[in-house]
């Protein structure tokens, strides 16, 4: 029964900080857009286009 009196206030302070947690994760803009990360790795990004060449090919270009 004396160990009420240890594990009650933990769990108390261990709410706490998951509320604080959560509140700062929504005030800092963590929640706002969740889809839209996911899907972007579906998304195709479009085609560079090629590298020109080197006018002036250097020492280490000859090898």
């Amino acid at each position: 029964m004396s160990v009420l009196w240890i594990v009650i206030p933990l769990a108390f302070i261990f709410a706490g900080v998951a509320v604080w947690a959560f509140v700062w994760t929504v005030r800092s803009g963590q929640m706002d857009d969740l889809d839209t990360p996911a899907s972007r790795i579906l998304i195709e990004d479009e085609d560079l286009a090629p590298a020109e060449p080197k006018l002036n090919p250097t020492r280490e270009n000859q090898d």
